[in-house]
């Protein structure tokens, strides 16, 4: 039970949250301030995914090291992780405002570094600024709206950060695709992101600090104030109350941990709660990203041109309509996560994940077992120098395809007939890339044209729309809620950092995966990560929909089991409900 009474069951959770901003339009402009974080968070994680493109061709070395390429992608993941990591203690000790502020500074300044960047090496540095930024962006953005919202439609509010995430991939897609033309291309797709940094900077400033954290500062005065701008006047004081016994509580816990970095972090792994709320914070974030999905975001454009989608700007217009379902299923969820619960949302979206991701390894199987044939008729017109050297070695010839011609490092130009009849397999240099394109033919490097590719961009688009709305939004939402306030920091820092480390090994190793194992290998291996994700979600991640943060540390602290697995009362009924 809430304050306020049960909710009528009929009435989804985002109604209400739209009743109460209505009444209090003050909520949803600090939620839409701070989430400006997850705007940024967004677009960084969707716009490398174009800017890659136009970046490979204007740094040779970049097009011709795969290894080169991830760099790029993963150090501002790399970034982030530093960023999640130090982002938990600025939490804990200048405030929520202050570090979210920090993060605004630090992003815009690693965004006019790529924009201005010479070479690879000035971007990967660029990226690793910017991916500071985006760590502490990622957990203190949460953690603000949640702390600024009242319980009753915490879990809506809290998904508006992940809807302006989602958001932040659609526009850097859009972005990527206007200046596709541009002088310059990568470069303004990659200075664009410092504006919105800008501008949440200074709508940051006019807003307050959280609540809770004033009055774990004692300063409970100002805390009352805000407290009163958020709540009806009757709930300040039962708010007020709450927050005194948490506080009081957590403060009789701290003994001698210390309130240094280190001192907070071994109070908070000695603490039974936070460990429990670590274990399920934690599988939740690792679980968000061994899916799969930031393979998706950065690498989309390129996933679509393995599918046989040979044109930049065709592969990133496909890309967008993926990006629009990442937002329609994250509005999905605002509208149902305090309806049907955190914990149930993630266990159906894990179901359906699974289910893409072997049916699109199936899908990318045929297409590379069914690609063209190689002519070597077609082969020869370019010249002998312009034959790929593997195919020219090769002891048997005929039995190669597109992909086999791929594999070696070369390229396939269709034939003019059509693009499914054999064609030439060449050396990929460009040179031979404008012969190819002169003589019209299309120039395939990345995948091989396929008669069923449009059904892997079909399944790309479901894997979203299942993906979106349970483990899109939902471990956010279940970190910005799951801690001890003295914790909640330090807490909400190492799930980030966490996250932002599967993140980083996801992104780094996704293209040389896909090298060894192919892209159905790749997806395959996914859904296995999945799956393992899915188990562990079952045993370790509560409920915590409609709690009061002061009634999620009792269930921690009394412990959790699946409904299976409850102890079962004397009417034979599990004690602990999912």
């Amino acid at each position: 039970m809430v304050e306020g009474g049960a909710h009528p069951s009929s009435k989804t959770e985002f109604t209400e949250c739209w009743r109460t901003t209505w009444k209090t339009p003050y909520i949803m402009r600090l939620a839409l301030s701070a989430g400006i974080g997850g705007l940024l968070f967004g677009y960084d994680t969707g716009v490398i995914s174009g800017a890659l493109l136009y970046i490979r061709e204007d740094f040779r070395e970049v097009d011709r090291k795969t290894w080169l390429q991830e760099t790029i992608v993963s150090m501002a993941v790399a970034g982030a992780i530093i960023g999640a990591a130090f982002g938990g203690w600025m939490n804990d000790a200048l405030g929520r405002k202050k570090s979210i502020l920090i993060a605004d500074v630090v992003f815009f300044v690693g965004a006019i570094v790529m924009a201005v960047a010479p070479a690879p090496w000035v971007i990967i540095i660029g990226r690793i600024i910017v991916g500071v930024g985006v760590g502490m962006a990622s957990m203190t953005a949460p953690l603000y709206i949640s702390e600024a919202s009242p319980h009753r439609i915490r879990g809506a509010l809290v998904s508006t950060n992940g809807m302006l995430i989602t958001g932040g991939q659609f526009l850097s897609y859009l972005i990527n695709l206007a200046f596709t033309k541009a002088p310059g291309t990568w470069r303004w797709m990659l200075g664009v992101a410092g504006l919105p940094a800008v501008v949440q900077f200074i709508l940051m400033l006019s807003l307050p600090e959280s609540p809770r954290w004033l009055y774990r500062e004692n300063k409970v005065d100002e805390a009352r104030a805000i407290l009163a701008k958020i709540y009806p006047a009757e709930e300040v004081d039962d708010e007020l109350k709450a927050l005194h016994e948490s506080v009081e509580f957590e403060k009789a816990e701290e003994g001698t941990a210390g309130n240094g970095m280190f001192g907070k972090l071994k109070g908070a792994l000695s603490n039974t709660v936070v460990r429990r709320g670590l274990y399920a914070g934690i599988t939740v974030q690792v679980a968000q990203q061994f899916v799969g999905i930031n393979t998706v975001m950065y690498y989309s454009p390129t996933i679509v041109q393995f599918a046989g989608f040979a044109s930049n700007q065709t592969a990133m217009a496909l890309s967008l309509i993926t990006s629009g379902l990442n937002v329609v299923g994250t509005l999905i969820s605002m509208c149902f996560v305090d309806r049907y619960g955190r914990r149930r949302l993630m266990i159906i979206s894990m179901f359906g994940i699974i289910t893409c991701l072997v049916v699109l390894a199936g899908v990318f199987y045929y297409a590379a077992a069914n690609s063209p044939k190689i002519s070597n008729l077609e082969s020869a017109r370019f010249g002998n120098n312009s034959t790929c050297p593997a195919y020219g070695s090769a002891s048997n010839p005929a039995s190669w395809n597109c992909m086999t011609c791929l594999k070696q490092d070369c390229a396939f130009c269709s034939s003019k007939v059509k693009d499914l009849a054999p064609g030439a397999c060449l050396a990929a240099h460009d040179n031979i890339r404008d012969s190819c394109r002169e003589d019209r033919r299309t120039w395939y490097s990345k995948g091989c044209p396929s008669k069923i590719g449009i059904f892997a961009v079909i399944l790309l688009g479901l894997y979203i729309i299942m993906y979106a709305p349970g483990m899109g939004t939902v471990p956010w939402i279940v970190n910005s809620e799951i801690y001890p306030l003295r914790y909640r920091g330090i807490g909400g820092g190492i799930a980030a950092v966490s996250n932002w480390t599967a993140n980083l090994i996801v992104s780094e190793t996704y293209l040389t995966l896909t090298k060894a194992l192919g892209s159905a290998g790749t997806f395959l291996l996914f859904a296995g990560f999945s799956l393992i994700g899915l188990i562990f979600i079952y045993f370790l991640v509560p409920e915590t929909k409609g709690m009061q943060f002061e009634e999620v540390e009792k269930l921690l602290q009394k412990g959790f089991k699946p409904k299976l697995f409850a102890p079962k009362d004397t009417k034979g009924k599990a004690k602990v409900e999912e």
